[in-house]
Order: structure tokens, then C-alpha cells, then sequence
């Protein structure tokens, strides 16, 4: 299992994650507007907001799935600068889990596990099952090692996806909604898993409406609209207390 001890530079933690003053463009469309982030090793960050707010394009901009305009971001130190090294870096940093689940259906489950480790890391086959299995095991789902996506369930199939992203031992986390696609009693069994990794101190930064699993788990909210971040705070703050109007209108919404 991987070590989540943070690096130090002087004795201070790096930054899990940096942004500073990100800006994304669809056209003439601004998706991101001045996005100033740090979240620090171990913590775990829930972002929320309406549709269209930028969430989904913040946290696919960590790890250049989508190309910042402007600004910076660096993860574990390392400088998100277009590079073809430093993308690679970090992308073998972060772990990402879609809605979908994208499992290739051609494959078993053990051989979607082993893959990415076998082709990117160079593990030989015995090593890379090896890992797959004490992940599989670690999302509670081993027993289908030998069964193909379209045998399982969506929350199982989901639970897999996160397997999967374990096996290449990344040290951030990255989920973009990762249980809308879910019917609702498929949602409880991928919340665990994900508040299972979080209890193992993993850093995690996480879309979602979710606010049982947001107060929790997450040691912070990031509200976002129009591409802002507009508000931040511990989630029994956020969610009692809200301080910006827009904030208050979201919850008012989703809170019943």
C-alpha cells in the first residue's frame, strides 16, 4: 500500500494541490474565472455548486485532462506547465474517477486492474495481480476478480473504477461526481469506499452533491458558481451557516 506521508520542503508540507489565478476558456465561454486553491496533503475537499458552475472543469484541470488558459497549478510540487514530462508526473500522481465508470467491457475485472500498472509502470503480470487484488479487496469487491463489467452492478462496477485508479498508487484522488450515474441503492456502498480511503489518510478532492458524505468526510467545501469559487469553509459551517447569497439559494435547493 502506498505511504500518504506528505513530502516536506524545510520542514513544510508542498502543497498537495496549487492553483492560483486559473482561468479556462470554451471560446468565448469562461469556465473558470481567477480560481485561487491549496488544499494540503491529507485533506480532503468537497466541491459543490450548480450545474455549470466550473466544478467538473476545476478538478479535470488538476490533472491537465483539460488545458488551464491561464494561471498556475502544481500538484505535489511539481509545476502543471504543459510540459510532456511534468503531465506525466502528474498524472502518476492523481487517481481519477469519473461518473462513468469506463471499464473496459472486453476485459475482467482483475485484467482492467492490471493494465495501466503492467503498460505505464512496467510491473510484470505477478506483481500487478498481485496489487489488483489487495485493492479489490480493499474496496471490498475481490470476489469478481474473475467477472466481466457487464456481470456487475453499477456501484460495483464504480467501486472497481476506484480499484483501478488505487492499482497505479497515486497520492491524490480525484472524483468528478463519482455516484450521480448511480441508481440510490447503489450510492451507500461507494461512499464507504470513498470514506474508507479518506479514514487511510488519502488526499481527496471530490464533485459532489452528496452532503451527508461532504459532513462526514471533507474537511473543507468549496462552493463554486459562474466559474468562481465563491465561498469556503468546514462543511457544519458551510451548510448552517452559509455566508454569500448565492450559497444560501444552492442550499435552499438541495437541502430539504
Amino acid at each position: 500500500m502506498p505511504d500518504f506521508t506528505p513530502a516536506k520542503t524545510h520542514g513544510t508540507p508542498i502543497p498537495a494541490v496549487r492553483m492560483a489565478a486559473v482561468y479556462k476558456y470554451y471560446g468565448e465561454f469562461r469556465a473558470l474565472t481567477n480560481v485561487n486553491m491549496v488544499v494540503s496533503p491529507g485533506e480532503r475537499v468537497v466541491v459543490c455548486g450548480p450545474s455549470g458552475s466550473g466544478k467538473s472543469t476545476l478538478i479535470r484541470c488538476i490533472n491537465h485532462i483539460e488545458k488551464r488558459d491561464d494561471g498556475m497549478i502544481s500538484v505535489n510540487g511539481t509545476d502543471l506547465n504543459g510540459t510532456r514530462a511534468n503531465i506525466a508526473k502528474v498524472r502518476s500522481l492523481t487517481g481519477m474517477v469519473f461518473q462513468g465508470f469506463n471499464l473496459f467491457p472486453h476485459m475482467t475485472i482483475l485484467e482492467n486492474c492490471v493494465l495501466a500498472p503492467m503498460s505505464s509502470l512496467g510491473l510484470g503480470r505477478p506483481e500487478a495481480e498481485a496489487r489488483a487484488m489487495a485493492y479489490l479487496e480493499k474496496v471490498r469487491i475481490a470476489e469478481q476478480a474473475h467477472k466481466y463489467p457487464i456481470q456487475l452492478s453499477g456501484g460495483q462496477q464504480q467501486r472497481v473504477a476506484i480499484a483501478r485508479s488505487l492499482c497505479m498508487e497515486p497520492e491524490i484522488m480525484l472524483f468528478d461526481e463519482p455516484t450521480s450515474a448511480l441508481d440510490p441503492e447503489m450510492v451507500k456502498e461507494v461512499l464507504e469506499t470513498m470514506e474508507t480511503l479518506a479514514k487511510d489518510g488519502m488526499t481527496m478532492i471530490c464533485v459532489t452533491h452528496e452532503i451527508g458524505f461532504a459532513r462526514q468526510v471533507a474537511d473543507r467545501v468549496v462552493f463554486m458558481d459562474r466559474g468562481e469559487i465563491i465561498e469556503e469553509a468546514p462543511p457544519a459551517e458551510f451548510f448552517d451557516r452559509p455566508q454569500s447569497a448565492r450559497a444560501k439559494e444552492f442550499l435552499a435547493q438541495i437541502l430539504h
